[in-house]
């Protein structure tokens, strides 16, 4: 008969916070007990440059390993490089993560904003590399699928040709307009697949008759607060990208109609999921998603012109969520998986999504740097606590569909090889590099305080 074991995670669980008595000498008339340092969970303070330096370079040589650009021959491993022809004997170097996937869409953006802080050209090579790679066998590819030669698990970069989600090509066509915009990738390669994706995103993928991007699953007309950010950043890239307003309005037109339905305005959070007809309607509100939720803000802003007639719309709503997340932010600096209930367990990946966005509006002006600056620092620092040696993200939740009830959020498993960790700790530490560089964050009482250079 076999045996079953229980294994809690507790590693992963939030556990409340003890008093603590710091030994030392000295009475009340003696000695300053205010000053006693006590013995935080996370690191307490404001990194150093170089320290947060560190951790980025950590994350990249593994990463830099685990994502090969390369086509092998399958019969004899060695390199194939004829970008004019394929077949089913060419495949891709596989490595532990997929060089198109909507989480490498925001890793490459990540990379190129470390470029922009550090100017360190490795990370904005790492981008070019791939991208023009992925433009060189793209047209081959797509000629050998026409022609019957590859077909299924033989399509490299199959989701490109044809997609079928705002996950297969909206956060992956921003971060290639973003890299022929600022000469990181070949426009040329690029330009077809930009259109084909923006094509997508605005003709063919389904949404309710309001025009507001939906799904047909887990249930008919179901709106995901994720498809904010698989979805927007893209098309107000494409309105920068050609000229064509037409894309900024959609993009506008997509969070205007999302907040409403999603955004509770007495916890400032949003929820998950929304179903056309379902009264009474649960409300889980998910970390992850409502990261996505806020770096699509953030990413509105990044682009929208001051004169804007909806950008204090993005502004307040961007300002209200920030408002709502502070409050739900754990001593140990992360947030949980379900933000307003603390007995759901410590997630890596929304942490680091807030942090670059607190961080990034406190950069831009959009956020008082006094209020914000320390939350910032503390979830910074509750990162760094979850990349191990070898440059792997721990603690982040893997993908995750629509649920209806806390346990399917409670339990959903954590996985150092969940693609969504990376992009967010490495933007997350590029803005945290601009935030100390440009400030300056310091102890004061015991507590961390901001005061500008």
């Amino acid at each position: 008969m076999k045996k079953y074991y229980f294994i809690p995670l507790i590693c992963a669980m939030s556990l409340p916070a003890a008093a603590q008595y710091v030994d030392g000498k000295g009475t009340d008339a003696t000695s300053p007990l205010h000053l006693q340092k006590p013995d935080y969970e996370t690191p307490y303070g404001t990194p150093k440059q170089e320290e947060v330096k560190a951790v980025l370079d950590r994350i990249f040589t593994y990463l830099d390993g685990e994502t090969p650009a390369m086509m092998i021959d399958k019969k004899t491993g060695k390199e194939y490089t004829n970008t004019k022809s394929f077949d089913s004997n060419v495949q891709l170097k596989m490595g532990a993560y997929r060089l198109n996937s909507y989480e490498w869409g925001v890793t490459y953006g990540a990379m190129m904003r470390v470029a922009e802080v550090t100017g360190d050209k490795r990370y904005s090579d790492y981008v070019t590399k791939r991208f023009n790679f992925i433009g060189a066998w793209m047209p081959a590819i797509k000629k050998a699928k026409e022609d019957g030669k590859i077909t299924g698990r033989d399509v490299p970069f199959g989701a490109f040709i044809t997609p079928h989600a705002l996950d297969d090509c909206g956060a992956i066509c921003a971060a290639m307009i973003k890299a022929v915009r600022t000469k990181n990738a070949d426009g040329a390669s690029l330009k077809p697949w930009i259109e084909h994706f923006a094509d997508f995103i605005t003709n063919k993928e389904h949404r309710l008759s309001d025009g507001t991007l939906a799904r047909h699953r887990p249930l008919e007309n179901a709106m995901w607060l994720d498809d904010l950010y698989m979805a927007v950043p893209a098309l107000a890239q494409m309105g920068v990208y050609t000229g064509d307003q037409k894309y900024t309005n959609d993009a506008i037109k997509q969070f205007k109609q999302f907040v409403p339905r999603m955004f509770n305005t007495q916890k400032g959070i949003y929820m998950h999921g929304w179903i056309e007809g379902m009264d009474p309607h649960p409300q889980f509100h998910w970390a992850r998603a409502n990261g996505w939720a806020l770096l699509t803000a953030t990413e509105l802003l990044d682009v929208l012109p001051a004169n804007h007639p909806d950008r204090q719309f993005v502004l307040d709503q961007y300002r209200a969520h920030v408002k709502g997340l502070a409050s739900y932010q754990a001593g140990t600096g992360f947030w949980h998986q379900l933000l307003d209930r603390d007995d759901s367990y410590l997630e890596t990946s929304a942490t680091a999504i807030y942090a670059y966005c607190i961080a990034r509006g406190i950069n831009n002006g959009w956020l008082d740097a006094q209020a914000y600056s320390p939350m910032v620092m503390l979830a910074w620092n509750a990162v760094t606590t979850k990349i191990n040696a070898k440059g792997e993200v721990e603690g982040t939740c893997v993908g995750t569909g629509m649920g209806f009830d806390p346990a399917f959020y409670y339990y959903r498993p954590v996985n150092n090889y969940a693609a969504h960790g990376y992009g967010p700790v490495i933007m997350a530490g590029a803005e945290v590099l601009q935030l100390i560089k440009t400030s300056d964050i310091k102890l004061n009482d015991s507590a961390l305080q901001y005061y500008k250079k």
